[in-house]
């Protein structure tokens, strides 16, 4: 029986990469310069450090910019509340968002089902399998999935006849 499975994996290996260029920036760039600006991951969480508020959203595009760049969703960072550090610096924690949370996969098992295409769907941990009996169903529900609005990037993998 056909199958495949919906993921959200994000490649950290890449996200070193990324940040690796932005540190690269940050000491380059003229509006940085004296600026106690710098940014810091430990596993998946991102940890950034700006003087004010007003470089804590520099910082934010250029994390979406070279996350980009390196061809992944800026949709996997999740944004905690930045908090006041001594004087005028802030730091905020980044999470980047690694598989599909309850929440989500209930979601879109429901959305999938209302669609009355002719597959089941399956949560398995944080991923979903789906399986049908003809390869053009399944090649249906992805073409329905990516048609959703969803907060997180999702990618189709383990296609099987």
């Amino acid at each position: 029986m056909p199958s495949f499975d919906i993921v959200s994996k994000t490649d950290m290996a890449e996200v070193e990469n990324a940040l690796n260029n932005i540190r690269r920036e940050i000491e380059t760039r003229y509006d940085f310069k004296g600026s106690n600006c710098k940014i810091e991951r430990a596993d998946t969480a991102i940890t950034i450090f700006a003087d004010d508020d007003l470089k804590l959203k520099q910082m934010h595009e250029l994390l979406a910019t070279h996350l980009t760049r390196r061809k992944i969703d800026a949709g996997v960072l999740d944004y905690k509340t930045p908090e006041k550090a001594a004087g005028q610096s802030v730091r905020q924690v980044v999470t980047v968002r690694q598989g599909i949370d309850k929440e989500l996969a209930k979601k879109l098992v429901k959305e999938i089902k209302n669609s009355k295409i002719k597959v089941q769907v399956s949560i398995q941990g944080d991923e979903l399998r789906v399986t049908g009996k003809k390869r053009d169903d399944l090649q249906e529900t992805i073409a329905f999935c990516k048609g959703l609005k969803q907060e997180l990037p999702l990618q189709y993998v383990n296609f099987r006849d």
